[in-house]
């Protein structure tokens, strides 16, 4: 990928979100996460050029590869993927700036565990399986403020910054749209709780996402295309 359509990608998107932006609030930010699982870490160096600055992971040692590789670059990296208990370790010497599929009560427990022999502190995300796929992680929405709660209460080395949901994986855009709406209401009964973001919407759904109030979105195939 060379710096002309790195930057041509970025500035499309960016108009794009902007007016979905708009059309919610001038008040209304939100934050473009570029999810390079598929990418070299030259991509991302060339899309860090092009003006980018935040990155996603779905793996622990792909996370590790590209950060270290462009470890001169101040890159704001993401873990988004599935959190694997015998990879946390690795996760928490990465020192992401936000974990954002902490997908169970029991994950965040043995997160914190780890993390406070190690005595350190990680920002992280509740993800929420507002869609109720079983082919998805995530707490039920039933559950999602109890847990939240339950782990601001047992987990004092995770610092919750909000919740994580991925819209239903179906064509028919109302049932998605009702998934993230699930999701937001979720998060604005959390936002005493110091909830700050919510990341929902990815390359194909991104547009809708922020009209149903996300504030962070995950983006890869839109920002990497050749």
């Amino acid at each position: 990928m060379n710096k002309q359509i790195a930057t041509q990608n970025l500035d499309k998107l960016i108009t794009k979100v902007e007016a979905a932006r708009l059309r919610v609030s001038e008040h209304h930010i939100v934050k473009i996460i570029g999810v390079s699982k598929y990418s070299t870490s030259e991509d991302v160096a060339t899309l860090y050029e092009a003006g980018q600055r935040a990155f996603g992971e779905n793996k622990v040692q792909d996370l590790k590869d590209k950060s270290v590789a462009l470890d001169e670059l101040p890159i704001e990296w993401h873990f988004i993927g599935r959190l694997q208990k015998n990879k946390i370790n690795n996760l928490i010497d990465l020192r992401p700036s936000l974990v954002q599929s902490i997908d169970s009560l029991e994950l965040a427990q043995e997160l914190n565990k780890k993390l406070e022999a190690k005595g350190k502190k990680l920002n992280a995300l509740l993800q929420i399986n507002s869609a109720k796929e079983d082919s998805k992680a995530g707490v039920m929405p039933e559950i999602a403020i109890e847990t939240y709660q339950q782990i601001i209460q047992t987990c004092p080395n995770i610092k919750l910054k909000g919740v994580m949901s991925i819209g239903a994986h179906v064509e028919d855009r109302d049932i998605i749209k009702e998934s993230f709406l699930t999701t937001k209401k979720i998060f604005d009964e959390l936002k005493p709780l110091g909830a700050k973001y919510c990341s929902m919407g990815m390359s194909s759904d991104y547009e809708l996402a922020i009209a149903c109030g996300s504030n962070m979105i995950r983006v890869g195939f839109t920002l990497f295309k050749n």
